[in-house]
């Protein structure tokens, strides 16, 4: 039935297969019993398989069970999802947060209940897949702004007139590893009297100290900001979360569909996000190792001629030029036993090797990654 756009995809190399490991996540995967250093990952602290999130896994499993039966409308949650969203809260200095399945699901679920047809929304334009999906689902009119550029969303907010106004951006932006220009965000949000929506799944855990873009820019969480952040990349376990005032998380609660129409999330689950969150909380030395890796990475990267764009975090794109030296550069790290998918479009426009660094990476894996790519 697709035969004939599957071959048009082929012939443009955007042709895309799964991969599936034989091995745990971590700094190290498996594929066909050999062994890779994985470059891939979005577990930057390492946190997928620690013993500390296993072991209050297995004991929820043993007190709950696994299933949850139901929405958490129809108490399909414990306790233990109650008490993990009071922990998001006070975690991210707001009011109140409300768990939801994945990213995915709280973007496509949230943005529609915020917005309504009286309501402008601003995306930047490289926002992830789900904030797009999300401002799609909702009623509002979508302006799109250029990448990161104040003066043309400011351009755009004037035309908009008194209409309801949400500005949409990714904290650090998942395919670039640049960062939101906050300060200036927050300052146009007073003006305009705009809500700001912060996608913070690659933030989290990774800057200001593991709590995200606005303790970076030392901002404060006011009431109209709202955050929205996972569990499955640096807390290494699955979910999502959204944080803001009380009022906002019990209209979520009532109106976000995927919240209500979801089963729950395993109390397992939750038990593991709990553990992760009090882990970072109470150890710095994982996130100062990532970012000891992040530098070491860079640097090295950057000195055999590489260019990383405009990357500022763990998240390192090397640039390729063409889809078929992002194919074949990464087939050779490949062959070289590094683990790093080519990336193309449509998820990127200019295609790259993007490279995660995480705190479980060893200085030899750092050195073999620079090696490969000299060589490359």
């Amino acid at each position: 039935m697709y035969s004939e756009k599957l071959r048009n995809l082929e012939e443009r190399n955007l042709l895309r297969y799964l991969k599936d490991r034989d091995s745990a996540q971590g700094p190290k995967v498996r594929f066909n019993g050999r062994e890779y250093i994985n470059f891939s990952s979005n577990d930057y602290l390492g946190l997928a398989n620690h013993p500390y999130l296993i072991e209050k896994v297995k004991k929820t499993l043993d007190e709950y069970g696994f299933g949850s039966g139901a929405s958490r409308l129809l108490s399909g949650g414990t306790v233990l999802h109650k008490h993990l969203e009071e922990k998001v809260a006070q975690f991210k200095d707001t009011e109140s947060s409300l768990v939801f399945n994945s990213g995915y699901a709280a973007n496509t679920g949230v943005i529609p209940a915020l917005a309504d047809e009286d309501t402008a929304l601003f995306s930047d334009e490289l926002n992830h897949a789900s904030i797009i999906d999300g401002c799609r689902l909702s009623t509002a009119r979508t302006l799109v702004y250029r990448h990161k550029d104040v003066a043309h969303l400011e351009e755009l907010m004037k035309k908009e007139g008194p209409k309801k106004k949400i500005i949409l951006t990714d904290t650090v932006f998942s395919m670039d590893g640049d960062i939101a220009p906050l300060r200036e965000l927050t300052d146009i949000c007073k003006n305009y009297d705009a809500v700001l929506y912060l996608d913070e799944a690659h933030a989290t855990g990774v800057i200001g100290h593991g709590k995200g873009a606005l303790a970076h820019f030392a901002l404060r969480p006011e009431p109209w900001i709202i955050q929205m952040g996972t569990f499955s990349k640096a807390l290494g376990s699955f979910g999502a979360f959204l944080a803001g005032t009380s009022g906002v998380a019990l209209w979520l609660l009532n109106n976000a569909r995927s919240f209500m129409f979801s089963t729950a999330l395993p109390s397992c689950v939750v038990a593991a996000s709990l553990a992760a969150l009090e882990l970072i909380e109470n150890n710095s030395l994982l996130i100062n190792r990532l970012w000891e890796n992040r530098e070491r990475a860079a640097r090295g990267i950057k000195n055999i001629g590489y260019d990383i764009m405009k990357s500022v975090t763990p998240i390192i794109p090397v640039k390729t030029g063409t889809i078929e030296n992002t194919l074949n550069m990464s087939n050779y790290l490949f062959e070289k036993g590094i683990f790093a998918p080519s990336i193309r479009p449509p998820t990127v426009k200019e295609p790259r090797i993007r490279i995660n660094i995480t705190a479980a990476h060893t200085d030899e894996d750092i050195e073999m990654l620079i090696e490969a790519l000299k060589k490359a």
